[in-house]
């Protein structure tokens, strides 16, 4: 079996090549992203493995069809950019990473919620330029403070229990209670009721036509002043331009990314000797109460491992025409 890899980095082939030497697939990196032009890169290959910023839509999938590719294997665990309608037409299979590593996810929070409140990336620049001072450098207590948590899947309910461990009381949303949480003390009520009463809510729900800008300007307006927002699971769960309005209004008292609604074509690319052409991100970059990551929270050891050695078993069970474990329909 030969597996077409695109937007792959050096850490990619580290992570595939290690665990491929039990599989013995013929894989095949490219550099460049999934797109309708370098779709026609792909020729007598059966598998294409793609990645969170790839190109799927119809056209896409149309012409991996056409040149013989049967699977799409998602080494990921977000699908909203693969359209599965067209895929079921074209009888391609899709396959994903349902559960890499939660915690990564759910840790990387915690430490972008963590610096931005102890401002220690501040710290970190003062004490480098010679300067000790403490000045603006206040944060607040953890403890004791009510935290909102939106969606409590795997990532979700990982939150939950180490913003437990910091003494806080935690809230969250989701159709679909999880019962273990709840054992544990965790209070689930509607999410307008939550956004009310949290002084840090964190995202952890999947992208779908539902939650899409689920955090807009409504819901912005229920937020306390005083509040810091953070979104490590799809970019577009947060109606941008609203967040910017309301950290300019000063209605927002922190906000911290780890994914953005328009990253396709700019993360995971290095920009640094170039003027970026985005206007949304570079206002928010402008803002002192704002932190960035570039979709970074799944990149941990355990994360690419599990990543690489899920991805490879799915492709091995369909090449050996076994039921796909972790098909998406």
């Amino acid at each position: 079996m030969e597996i077409a890899f695109f937007s792959t980095k050096p850490y990619d082939r580290d992570y595939f090549d290690r665990h491929n030497e039990r599989f013995h697939f013929r894989i095949h990196y490219f550099e460049t992203p999934l797109n309708a032009q370098t779709a026609r890169l792909v020729s007598g290959v059966r598998t294409v493995c793609a990645f969170v910023n790839d190109d799927l839509s119809a056209p896409v999938l149309e012409v991996l069809a056409r040149r013989g590719v049967e699977l799409i294997a998602l080494r990921s665990a977000g699908f909203n950019h693969v359209d599965l309608k067209k895929a079921q037409e074209l009888d391609l299979t899709v396959v994903r990473v349902p559960a890499y590593s939660p915690y990564a996810v759910a840790e990387h929070a915690v430490a972008l919620i963590l610096t931005l409140n102890r401002k220690t990336h501040r710290a970190y620049n003062r004490v480098r330029d010679g300067n000790f001072s403490l000045d603006r450098l206040v944060g607040f207590d953890l403890h004791g403070k009510t935290v909102g948590c939106v969606g409590t899947g795997k990532i979700g309910a990982a939150f939950c229990r180490i913003m437990r461990g910091f003494g806080c009381e935690v809230l969250a949303f989701d159709p679909y209670p999880n019962e273990a949480l709840l054992e544990a003390g965790i209070e689930y009520t509607e999410l307008a009721d939550l956004l009310r009463r949290s002084r840090v809510v964190s995202l952890h729900c999947p992208l779908t036509p539902e939650t899409h800008h689920l955090i807009d300007a409504a819901a912005l307006q229920k937020m306390t002043p005083d509040a810091t927002l953070v979104n490590t699971s799809r970019g577009a769960l947060i109606d941008t331009a609203a967040v910017i309005d309301a950290l300019s209004e000063r209605r927002l008292g922190a906000l911290a990314l780890d994914v953005y609604e328009q990253e396709e074509g700019l993360f995971f690319e290095d920009y640094s000797f170039e003027i970026l052409q985005d206007e949304q991100i570079t206002r928010l970059m402008t803002f002192p109460n704002v932190l960035i990551t570039a979709h970074q929270s799944f990149f941990t050891e355990e994360a690419l491992n599990e990543i690489a050695e899920t991805t490879l078993e799915n492709v091995d069970r369909y090449a050996r025409g076994e039921r796909a474990m972790n098909a998406v329909s």
